[in-house]
């Protein structure tokens, strides 16, 4: 929220985290074949409360990236703490993908289905870029990991994580994990 925004009243706040768990649900169930009026009435409201908070199934989705990104910060700012800088990158990357399980509208937006818009995330996703751009520097600084390493590339490997969570999520094993230690193998220098 930004501080030109009110906060909202108990009930808009109630119904506003509704509709957020109810496309959650739904696009996890349906991806983007969930309708914005199954989503208003998994949540329980009218399709004009839907509306008005969220005037297309974009802005919707788009919603829902940036509370994932707000998601990543705390958990990459948590992992500074962690003394060893290898395992500090490697746990931020870990507890984010675990942390995305099960949220296909999330790792629908990560493979650009249906051309997703990125407006209105950039703020998030640089918040994020730069605590992650400092868990990076001191790895490469350790020389914990490559020194070619950027912070683009950690978000292009977090979206290949998330695309094999989306097309292997039925394995008995989830592939993605494994997906996700051969990359983090790959961090370190040759």
């Amino acid at each position: 929220m930004t501080t030109d925004q009110r906060p909202l009243r108990a009930d808009a706040q109630r119904n506003l985290e509704r509709i957020t768990t109810s496309a959650q649900v739904l696009f996890a169930e349906r991806g983007t074949r969930a309708q914005m009026e199954d989503i208003a009435a998994h949540a329980g409201v009218g399709i004009g409360t839907l509306y008005r908070r969220f005037p297309t199934k974009e802005a919707l989705l788009t919603a829902l990236v940036r509370k994932r990104f707000q998601e990543f910060a705390v958990i990459a700012a948590e992992c500074e703490e962690i003394s060893d800088p290898y395992d500090a990158l490697a746990t931020s990357m870990r507890r984010q993908a675990e942390s995305v399980v099960g949220d296909a509208a999330f790792q629908l937006a990560m493979m650009n289905i249906d051309s997703f818009s990125w407006d209105g995330i950039e703020e998030d996703k640089a918040a994020l870029n730069a605590i992650l751009g400092r868990l990076l520097e001191r790895a490469q600084a350790a020389g914990a990991v490559r020194a070619d390493l950027r912070v683009e590339d950690y978000g292009m490997m977090m979206c290949g994580t998330t695309a094999t969570m989306y097309f292997m999520h039925a394995l008995p094993e989830p592939g993605w994990r494994r997906h996700l230690e051969i990359l983090l193998a790959g961090l370190k220098p040759t």
